[in-house]
């Protein structure tokens, strides 16, 4: 047995094997451990499940290709949702006058439309995570959102149009950027949580900041393509306060966000 000591944000390469064990945080006896690995090779928790255990089975080429084609949905709406934020931003940044600022993002959704065109013609497409440049803000108020979104196209189009419907927006990239900035900073009015996050996902980020009475008042929102059943996330107070599907409709999207934070006050 190797046997290694490791502070927060160290990590333990095995190259040959593509696996990464990176310490995320220690707290007390209690220590946070991430896994990188390739998609071949399965990650599993030996006091719930071991190779050797009764009734383990690999799965069977019909369940592979059965998460592959999930794995695609996930990817083309995540895709579609950022082509679709995208051309709403455009359309506001019109009606704001700010002309260069919609002409970066008109270029910007053609490239996202382009890239969709190609999914549905069966093309195999690079992963884009390039931000898009909003430009300034419109005037905001007092209103607050947290956008924890991995996808880094994605966080500045989903924070870009906030701000343009009058938000103040913060954005960070996973689940434990967002424990580490609420511990850290004045609390927004409402989170909005992807699903599929490394290091911390999206149920695991709302089962953390729930169990914690400080941000009882903070309402929690799912922006995800993956279903809230098969994610295992209840509606109210132990859960979620809504679940909205990509893609977004960004005008009912925000409205909801209007009533939500008008009935808090």
């Amino acid at each position: 047995m190797l046997v290694l000591s490791r502070k927060e944000d160290q990590k333990i390469l095995f190259p040959n094997l593509g696996i990464t064990v990176e310490v995320l945080r220690v707290k007390g006896n209690n220590v946070r451990i991430g896994v990188e690995a390739p998609r071949s090779v399965r990650v599993l928790r030996a006091e719930l499940k071991s190779a050797s255990d009764e009734g383990f089975d690999e799965p069977t080429a019909q369940e592979n290709e059965k998460s592959e084609a999930a794995q695609e949905r996930h990817k083309f709406r995540n895709r579609l949702n950022a082509a679709t934020l995208s051309l709403h931003i455009l359309q506001k940044q019109l009606d704001a006058g700010r002309f260069s600022d919609a002409e970066q993002s008109l270029g910007k959704a053609l490239e996202m439309l382009g890239e969709l065109d190609g999914i549905a013609s069966g093309q195999e497409l690079p992963s884009k995570n390039e931000s898009l440049k909003i430009g300034t803000p419109l005037k905001s108020n007092s209103r607050r959102a947290l956008v924890v979104e991995d996808n880094a196209n994605e966080r500045e189009l989903l924070a870009g149009y906030l701000e343009l419907c009058g938000y103040e927006v913060e954005s960070v990239e996973d689940g434990l950027a967002a424990i580490d900035f609420l511990q850290s900073n004045q609390h927004p009015d409402v989170i909005l949580v992807d699903m599929h996050m490394p290091r911390m996902n999206g149920k695991d980020t709302v089962a953390e900041i729930r169990c914690n009475p400080d941000y009882q008042d903070i309402k929690l929102f799912a922006v995800t393509g993956s279903d809230r059943k098969e994610m295992g996330l209840e509606l109210g107070d132990r859960g979620v306060d809504g679940w909205f599907s990509k893609p977004l409709k960004p005008a009912e999207f925000v409205n909801r966000l209007h009533s939500e934070i008008a009935a808090m006050n």
